[in-house]
């Protein structure tokens, strides 16, 4: 019987790296800011703005989340399906609208290089590996919540939904039959929460952000082929560090 360890429901070592790093940037800011006395406040009139731009830059680390067949130890002879985590590539731009003191409206447009695995393993110590790599346009909308700034920094949450569609279908199927490989859906709907910190500078703002993503879209293509027979759903699960410039 196949059973599921709690290392594998948090198999995301990168992400708590990035997340420690993120708090230890954030207790630097602090201590900075208390252990000097006048310290010029940059680009004071800020949000006097509607609009504003930038570009961002990001870490993805994600895998699917998988949940078993009612036949799964029946019709399968695989005895573990499992989705390790694989690291991935983002890029794209900003754009971030006024709302009020403590609300934006924001949206971060971007394209995605994934590589996501499901590895099945057999009795006798054989192993095979389904692997998506595919390239993804994502389109957030997210509300923000900023907290009162401090000088040149300031705290925000933000939280909202991603449609994402996958640009290259015919490469990431390759030429391997349908009847022989996991066969998945080319869009996706995410539920996104996150946190992030803006470090205000002379001639722009900085902004690392950590952000979840949890898919609501059931990706897999029903099949009636060894790699599918066992699975009943798959979604994706994705931890993000974002470089924002604006």
């Amino acid at each position: 019987m196949h059973t599921t360890y709690v290392r594998h429901l948090f198999h995301l070592r990168w992400p708590q790296i990035a997340a420690t790093f993120f708090i230890c940037f954030l207790a630097a800011q602090s201590v900075q800011a208390q252990g000097t006395g006048y310290v010029r406040r940059h680009l004071e009139f800020y949000d006097d703005k509607p609009i504003h731009y930038g570009f961002l830059f990001a870490l993805p680390v994600t895998r699917f989340n998988l949940r078993h067949s009612d036949t799964f130890l029946e019709s399968d002879s695989a005895y573990s399906i499992q989705s390790p985590a694989q690291g991935a590539f983002r890029m794209g731009f900003t754009v971030n609208a006024f709302l009020t003191d403590h609300f934006d409206l924001r949206s971060t447009p971007s394209v995605s290089l994934y590589e996501r695995q499901v590895k099945y393993r057999y009795p006798g110590g054989t192993e095979r590996i389904e692997r998506r790599e595919s390239t993804w346009v994502e389109i957030p909308l997210l509300l923000k919540y900023k907290s009162v700034r401090r000088i040149n920094t300031r705290m925000y949450l933000l939280a909202g939904v991603t449609l994402a569609i996958e640009t290259n279908v015919k490469r990431s199927r390759g030429n391997v039959s349908a009847n022989n490989r996991l066969d998945t859906k080319t869009s996706d709907f995410t539920l996104d929460y996150g946190v992030g910190f803006e470090q205000f500078f002379q001639y722009f703002k900085f902004a690392p952000e950590l952000r979840f993503s949890h898919g609501l879209t059931n990706l897999l293509q029903p099949a009636n082929n060894s790699v599918s027979v066992g699975l009943d759903r798959l979604t994706t699960h994705t931890v993000t560090l974002y470089l924002n410039f604006e």
